[in-house]
């Protein structure tokens, strides 16, 4: 996809990959709509990005994981959006104590969220594409744990997975009828998520975010708004900021058990 004179939305856009996200489509002459529930902080990062960009920054306040949401966040836009960044994340809920009330919420922002999303938007691409007019770009936001796993996190591991499993859907169901799609899966980012749960008194959020650092060299969001912006000009799929998961990945499947046996001796060394 080419990303110069875009119209795009991110989400989760308020502070870290998000607003990193949206710091890049604008350098390269996007329009972009930022988009994240937390109002004050994404005033705060809108206005700062319209300082440099001016009528480019769109902003809109609203809650991803409900339709009217989604719906609000398109009508911010100036004209059809054809690139959506689905990048809202939450980490909450930690081993079996995980409530019904956090796995509810992991599953509404990490996967619902996309779903929502897919559902205004794609038609609309295929219809555009069917008549030569152009067509449309998905990204999803993941993690590594989506290829992997995530220690400590059942909630953010499933829901990651999941992410996954719907975008590689929509590759598949719509990637040749004109619906580009990316997946973004990253390991640890510089993020407030990362701060929090390295600071968290709770064992299986410190465990998860000590599986994080350890397995690799926490990044700048800006790295993975670039890792992005690669995979998404090239048509590729997977955009993978940490590459070593590529690695990790392929021993997976080459050997699921003996993958498995090696997570254990991890969390034992981090328990220990």
């Amino acid at each position: 996809m080419k990303v110069e004179g875009a119209s795009a939305v991110v989400t989760g856009a308020a502070g870290g990959i998000g607003a990193a996200i949206a710091r890049r489509l604008l350098e390269r002459g996007a329009d972009v709509v930022l988009g994240d529930l937390e109002g004050d902080r994404l005033h705060g990062t809108a206005d700062a990005l319209a300082e440099e960009f001016g009528d480019l920054v769109h902003r809109r306040s609203v809650d991803v994981t409900s339709e009217l949401g989604v719906s609000a966040l398109l009508e911010a836009a100036p004209r059809p959006v054809d690139l959506y960044v689905a990048n809202a994340g939450v980490f909450r809920g930690f081993g079996l104590d995980a409530t019904p009330q956090e796995w509810a919420a992991s599953w509404d922002v990490n996967v619902m969220a996309h779903v929502n999303a897919a559902q205004a938007l794609v038609p609309g691409w295929l219809e555009a594409a069917a008549d030569g007019s152009g067509g449309g770009c998905f990204v999803s936001v993941a993690s590594a744990a989506a290829l992997l796993t995530q220690l400590g996190s059942p909630t953010y591991s499933t829901t990651k997975h999941a992410a996954l499993g719907f975008a590689e859907w929509l590759a598949a169901t719509y990637g040749d009828r004109g619906v580009q799609v990316c997946c973004v899966c990253p390991m640890g980012v510089q993020t407030q998520m990362l701060d929090t749960g390295r600071t968290s008194d709770d064992a299986d959020a410190s465990l998860g975010m000590r599986a994080v650092t350890t397995a690799g060299a926490a990044i700048e969001p800006l790295d993975v708004a670039d890792a992005m912006l690669a995979s998404v000009t090239e048509g590729r799929f997977l955009a993978l900021p940490h590459p070593e998961v590529a690695t990790m990945h392929a021993r997976k499947a080459e050997d699921h058990d003996g993958w498995l046996a090696g997570m254990q001796r991890f969390r034992r060394s981090l328990e220990g």
